[in-house]
Formats: C-alpha cells, sequence, structure tokens
C-alpha cells in the first residue's frame, strides 16, 4: 500500500501557491493567430527523439487499420488558458502533426486535463478515462503538481507506478511524459527527485518517457526560446506548444517504429 502524501505546513502551502502561480504564468498573455504564421525554429537534439522502448499497439492500429486514438492526460501545463486555447496546446498539435506524417490514417487525439492533481489522485481515475476513450495510446503528464506539493518522492514514484500498470491492463500502449522546464522555477523547488523516479519507472515497465524537460531546457540553453525571461506571452506559450506537439509526434512514431514514407507507398 503507499504511503500517505505530505501534508505541507501552512508556509509551505503559502509557497506552494505562489510557485504554481509562477508556473501558470510561465507562458502566457498576448495572441496569435495560428497555424498561419510559420511554425517556430525549435530543433530538437536526436537522442530526445529516440527511444527503445516500444509501442506495438501504436504500430498495429497504424499499419492494419489506418487509425490512431490518443489520450493525454495530464495537469495544467499540458493546457493554455483561455477559449479557444486547446486547439494551440501540445495535445492538439501532436493531432495535427501525426496527421501531417501519417498520410490515409485517421488520428484523433484527445485531452482530459485534471489541473493540479497529483500523481496518487490520478492515477485511480485512469482506469475509467481509458473505458471511456478506448484510446490506442495512454499520454501520461505528469510530476509538476508533486513536485510544488513537496509529494515524497517515493509516493511519487509508487503511483506513477501504478499508474502505469493500470493503463497497461487495458491493454493500450503508455508513454510518459514529465515536468515542463521553467529556469525560475528551478530556483524555488527541485525537479530532479522527481524526473529521476519517472524514468526509473519507464525503465521498469519499458515504456516510453518524452523527456519535455530536457527538451525545454535545451531550447531555453540554445536561444531558442527565453523561458527564464519575465515576460513571456501567449505568441511564445503558442511556439513551444506547437515545437512540442511535433517533438512529440517525431517520438510517438519512432517508438513505434513506423516509417511515414512506407505508408505513402501503400497508399
Amino acid at each position: 500500500m503507499m504511503r500517505g502524501m505530505r501534508v505541507l505546513p501552512a508556509s509551505a502551502g503559502r509557497m506552494a501557491g505562489v510557485i504554481a502561480g509562477l508556473l501558470a504564468g510561465i507562458l502566457s498573455a498576448g495572441a496569435i493567430a495560428w497555424p498561419a504564421m510559420a511554425a517556430p525554429e525549435c530543433d530538437v537534439p536526436a537522442y530526445l527523439l529516440t527511444t527503445e522502448s516500444r509501442l506495438d499497439k501504436v504500430a498495429a492500429a497504424v499499419e492494419r487499420e489506418r487509425r490512431l486514438n490518443v489520450l493525454v492526460v495530464g495537469t495544467g501545463s499540458s493546457s493554455l488558458p483561455g477559449a479557444g486555447e486547446a486547439a494551440k496546446a501540445y495535445p492538439a498539435r501532436l493531432e495535427l502533426a501525426l496527421r501531417a506524417r501519417l498520410p490515409g490514417v485517421a488520428v484523433r487525439v484527445t485531452a482530459e486535463i485534471l489541473s493540479t492533481t497529483p500523481a496518487e489522485a490520478m492515477a485511480p481515475r485512469l482506469p475509467a478515462l481509458l473505458a471511456t476513450h478506448k484510446p490506442d495510446l495512454a499520454i501520461w503528464q505528469t510530476g509538476t503538481t508533486d513536485a510544488i506539493r513537496a509529494i515524497d518522492p517515493e509516493d511519487f514514484r509508487d503511483a506513477v507506478d501504478d499508474g502505469v500498470a493500470a493503463i497497461r491492463q487495458t491493454g493500450a500502449d503508455v508513454l510518459l511524459i514529465n515536468p515542463q522546464y521553467s529556469p525560475r522555477l528551478e530556483t524555488m523547488i527541485s525537479l530532479t527527485p522527481y524526473l529521476d523516479r519517472m524514468r526509473m519507472v519507464a525503465q521498469q515497465h519499458d515504456v516510453p518517457l518524452f523527456d519535455r524537460f530536457a527538451i525545454m531546457q535545451h531550447w531555453n540553453e540554445s536561444g531558442a526560446f527565453d523561458l527564464f525571461g519575465p515576460v513571456k506571452g501567449l505568441e511564445m506559450a503558442h511556439a513551444v506548444h506547437d515545437c512540442l506537439g511535433r517533438a512529440l509526434a517525431i517520438f510517438v512514431l519512432d517508438a513505434a517504429r513506423i516509417d511515414p514514407t512506407s505508408l505513402r507507398i501503400k497508399q
């Protein structure tokens, strides 16, 4: 049985609120028309877009049935605030990127956003979500809320382990996404214990881990995006989410060992 979550004292709770507000403001305000503008430049090192773990259910759905049903379950960092912004968040951009790379394949990506929900509370809800959506691939983004609330890292690992096991019992493929990178957030809390636990669970279950943290850190250090600046705006948020969606599409196809050119030949 999992140990109980740590209960923060009042002062820590206030700090968690400050951190949560900072995290919510990492990518916000100002607007831009998408997808009319050119795709942003956001190269990703090849090693961050490949994995030895396989998505066999995805491969079978695409190659045999010419369809792909994806469910993204995540917290607030898997969405963007405001009316109409869901179409610009990375789950929707993933759908567009997969459609572009999989000609003749019916692709659907659905997002279930459980804001500020830690892994231990999210894991028991996964079976019902999968029963409703019946995905070929379940993408689970977690870790940020747990880090902000200072959940015991071993409790977090137990919860992620339980959630991955529950997803696999439904027959769906599983892909994990770790927290987003923010240099300002890094000065206030340590995400390393949670990143390490997610990597451990991914290795234990042999499921792909999309290293969003390392990818965004690379973009910040390479100058592709200034994630430290005080003003970010929705324009940059749209660009970052679009880049994440496109990178995630490449990662999914790599894990499924799918060559899009072979699909074009079969048409």
